[in-house]
């Protein structure tokens, strides 16, 4: 009777030790989350409405470690405001700004999980491309002075889910995923190149920027293939659901 009182006793500090364990996991993933959310967030709001009232953006910005830009930096950017684009131009930049963003949060996803692996750097090459293009719609998005879409917050932390996920699955599976999104970009930029062009008044600096993006995302693609992507398991399911997703993204983020 003894023995099973003991038995009884370590096991339930055992159970109890593990339920701590999982609370304190699931306590950060939830602060990691709520974190990024509110920074984002924050971040979209102070770019694109400079005249937003800074108690709004103070309270957004509560639990950041990052000050919010003051509203003056914001409005004296060296690029001036243009006059508000016509419907086409403002779709564009809204749903791009995410895609970039989505696609900077999956390269950030696989570098954490393979940064210091072979592929650490072939994925940082593509990654550090992936922020250039993500700081030019940021730019963009400013200046014409377009409202973002409101699934940023979401955009960000799912597209770091999906790269870091892809990436626990081996190398090959994070290259899988990298052809299936690039895949779906490249075919969403040149659909967007054909409506410039056919346009009564085409942006002459939206199609070069569209164009010198698109042939990276072409490249990258192209990467993948050449790192064994087709090589993963399940690749053709996992590319087929990936590439769902991403074109529900974009069909989200032309509208709201």
């Amino acid at each position: 009777m003894l023995c099973n009182t003991v038995a009884w006793s370590s096991a339930g500090v055992h159970n109890k030790n593990k339920h701590r364990r999982i609370s304190i996991v699931l306590k950060v993933i939830f602060n990691f989350c709520n974190k990024t959310f509110i920074q984002s967030t924050a971040a979209t709001m102070l770019k694109s409405f400079p005249r937003l009232p800074l108690m709004t953006l103070r309270c957004l910005s509560s639990n950041s470690t990052v000050p919010p830009t003051p509203p003056s930096a914001a409005t004296n950017s060296k690029t001036p405001l243009r006059p508000r684009p016509n419907a086409l131009t403002d779709e564009i930049i809204r749903v791009d700004h995410a895609g970039e963003l989505g696609a900077d949060r999956i390269y950030a996803g696989q570098m954490a999980i393979l940064g210091n692996g072979p592929m650490g750097k072939t994925i940082e090459h593509m990654w550090e491309q992936e922020k250039c293009h993500r700081k030019q719609f940021e730019q963009l998005i400013q200046q014409h002075r377009v409202r973002p879409t409101i699934m940023t917050p979401i955009w960000n932390v799912a597209g770091f889910m999906l790269g870091a996920g892809s990436a626990l699955m081996g190398e090959k599976a994070a290259m899988a995923c990298t052809v299936a999104v690039e895949t779906v970009i490249v075919e969403h930029y040149n659909d967007q190149l054909r409506q410039i062009m056919e346009s009564p008044n085409p942006d002459k600096e939206l199609l070069e920027t569209i164009t010198k993006f698109r042939d990276e995302e072409q490249e990258h693609h192209d990467t993948g293939i050449d790192c064994g992507a087709e090589q993963a398991p399940f690749y053709k399911a996992m590319t087929e659901v990936i590439k769902f997703g991403c074109k529900t993204a974009i069909a989200i983020s032309k509208k709201i």
